[in-house]
C-alpha cells in the first residue's frame, strides 16, 4: 500500500529501494534510455535535497547508471545509397547548390566522413589531379589519410569551378549560399528531402551514409581492422558494430563458400 511522501521516508530510502526501483523498470520491459533519464532525475532531485540540507541521503552515489545499448547502425542498400548519390544535385534551384550537395554526400558514403569532418575541409584540401588520398582532421584533432575514389574526386571538381565564391586556400571548400562555410543542417534538410523524394526510411541521414560505407565495404570482404583506420575509429570496437548490421549478408556467404556448410 502507497503512502505519502515525506523527506522523512526519502531521507531513510536505501541504495536497495533505488535497485527495486530500476528493477520493477527493466521487468516492465522500458526502454534502458528511459530509465537512464528517469534515474538521472532522480539523482538530481537528490543533490538538491542534499545540497539544501533537506535530508541527508548519499545513496544514489553509489548506484551505477544501466548501461545503455549502443544503436546498431542502419545502413542504407546499395540501390538505396546510389539513389541518393543520383538525385542528390536535383533538389535545389542553383546548379552549383546541387552539384556541391552530391559532392559533400558521396564524401560521406564513398569515403566514410563524418559530417563534420567533410565540412570542416578547407580548399586546400580538396584532391588534386591524380591524387589517391584526401587528409582529415577526425575527432580529438587525429589525422588520418582516407583514399578518394575518383567519381568523388571529380564530384568536388565539378562543384568547385561552379562555385561563385572566390577560394582561397584556406576557405571553405563547402559553401552556403551566403558565402560562408556550409552548416551541417543544411545537409540534413536536404537528405530529408530526399527520404521523401525516394521512399527511404527515416534512418536514412547523412551518418547513414557513413554507416553504409562501413557495410558495404564489409559485405564485400573488407577488413575489419582496415575499415577501422578509414573510419578513424580508436577502438575495434566500435567498428566491430557493422559486424552486426551485415550478418545476414555474412551467413549467405557462408553457406556459399565455407566448405562446412555443403555437409
Amino acid at each position: 500500500m502507497g503512502h505519502t511522501i515525506t523527506l522523512k521516508s526519502m531521507d531513510q530510502l536505501h541504495i536497495r529501494d533505488f535497485r527495486s526501483w530500476l528493477a520493477v523498470r527493466s521487468g516492465q520491459n522500458l526502454n534502458k534510455t528511459s530509465t537512464a533519464r528517469a534515474l538521472s532525475a532522480v539523482r538530481g532531485l537528490f543533490k538538491w535535497m542534499n545540497r539544501e540540507q533537506l535530508i541527508n541521503n548519499h545513496a544514489l552515489d553509489i548506484l551505477r547508471t544501466p548501461k545503455k545499448a549502443h544503436a546498431v547502425p542502419k545502413a542504407l542498400t546499395k540501390e538505396e545509397a546510389q539513389q541518393v548519390m543520383d538525385q542528390s544535385s536535383e533538389l535545389q534551384d542553383d546548379t552549383w547548390v546541387g552539384l556541391r550537395d552530391q559532392a559533400v554526400l558521396l564524401l560521406l558514403y564513398g569515403c566514410g566522413l563524418r559530417i563534420s569532418e567533410a565540412l570542416d575541409l578547407n580548399q586546400d584540401d580538396a584532391p588534386q589531379k591524380g591524387q589517391d588520398f584526401l587528409r582529415v582532421m577526425g575527432k580529438r584533432n587525429k589525422e588520418r589519410l582516407v583514399p578518394i575514389l575518383p567519381v568523388v574526386a571529380e564530384a568536388i571538381s565539378i562543384y568547385q569551378a561552379s562555385c561563385p565564391f572566390v577560394k582561397a586556400p584556406d576557405s571553405p571548400l563547402f559553401f552556403g549560399v551566403k558565402g560562408k562555410r556550409l552548416s551541417p543542417r543544411i545537409i540534413q534538410l536536404q537528405t530529408q528531402k530526399l527520404r521523401g523524394l525516394l521512399g527511404l526510411p527515416e534512418t536514412a541521414t547523412p551518418h547513414a551514409l557513413r554507416h553504409s560505407f562501413a557495410t558495404h565495404l564489409l559485405s564485400n570482404g573488407g577488413d575489419l581492422r582496415a575499415i577501422q583506420e578509414l573510419l578513424g575509429h580508436n577502438s575495434l570496437s566500435t567498428t566491430q558494430r557493422y559486424t552486426d548490421v551485415d550478418a545476414d549478408e555474412l551467413l549467405k556467404v557462408y553457406d556459399k563458400a565455407h566448405p562446412s556448410a555443403k555437409k
